[in-house]
């Protein structure tokens, strides 16, 4: 059975106002929720470095442009002082959009790769989504609640190319209805630093005292399967906590479970599929 058009796949007429109607609608959303999202910062440092992580910026993803990758550069040049030290105080919730706001050729933003339905693209501010996985890892070693994320979980667009964090806890965004937040439910602050160098995205999250315990992320029985249409990319990422003063195991979450089609030419070792 040949499956319905969408109505925003019939014509980028239609796209551009399915992507309007989106953005009103978490405008509303946001006026009418009651939610506090977070906005205050402050200079000083929170005193406690509770995960901080780095990511390379310009990386070798096939055959994609590599000006899109400098365009990236700047464009997480331009985001990172709109949310570094923000503060997120107990009942607040973090918003990646509501800092950043609407990304335009106004602002400075370049044309950097963006994703769609499992194809590479290009848009203006694309590349950000670097910012929200940096983001987002940090957030998996701390207390603090995901309450929105997205990702592109179907396909596996890139061969990995210095890999430091496991396939498939990535993020995916877009203004402002795909959006990356988290919410704390502590009762103490926390902070994100966030910083552009010549190589890397550098990140810490801060909070006011040491935790009493420590986070984790691990990927378990990870391979490359053949089947029917194609070659799957297959595991799964958990998340362990641990009390710090036992050293006991007190929960083992699973976050991510992959099947992910591999979209480019892989030469490594496979698994046939039963």
């Amino acid at each position: 059975m040949r499956k319905r058009k969408l109505f925003c796949e019939w014509h980028p007429v239609c796209y551009r106002i399915s992507v309007a109607k989106c953005r009103f609608v978490r405008h509303l959303k946001n006026r009418l929720s009651g939610s506090k999202l977070a906005n205050a910062k402050t200079k000083t440092g929170l005193p406690v470095v509770l995960y901080e992580h780095k990511s390379l910026i310009r990386r070798k993803l096939g055959n994609v442009d590599l000006q899109l990758q400098e365009n990236k550069a700047v464009n997480l040049g331009i985001a990172a002082p709109k949310v570094t030290e923000i503060l997120i105080r107990p009942g607040e919730t973090f918003s990646f959009w509501y800092l950043v706001g609407k990304t335009s050729k106004r602002k400075g933003y370049r044309e950097g790769l963006t994703i769609s339905n499992g194809k590479t693209t290009a848009g203006i501010g694309g590349g950000l989504c670097q910012f929200t996985n940096l983001l987002h890892f940090m957030v998996l070693h701390s207390p603090l609640t995901i309450v929105e994320r997205h990702h592109h979980d179907r396909y596996d667009l890139f061969p990995d190319f210095g890999r430091q964090v496991p396939f498939g806890i990535g993020t995916s965004i877009m203004y402002n209805y795909l959006d990356y937040r988290f919410r704390n439910d502590t009762n103490q602050i926390f902070q994100i630093l966030v910083w552009v160098t010549d190589t890397y995205l550098c990140g810490q999250l801060r909070c006011e005292e040491e935790l009493k315990k420590s986070y984790h992320i691990i990927c378990e029985d990870e391979r490359f399967v053949r089947e029917a249409d194609g070659i799957y990319r297959t595991g799964k990422v958990y998340r362990t906590v641990y009390d710090k003063q036992s050293g006991n195991l007190e929960k083992k979450e699973l976050l991510q479970q992959n099947h992910a089609k591999v979209m480019y030419e892989y030469s490594g070792e496979i698994t046939e599929s039963c």
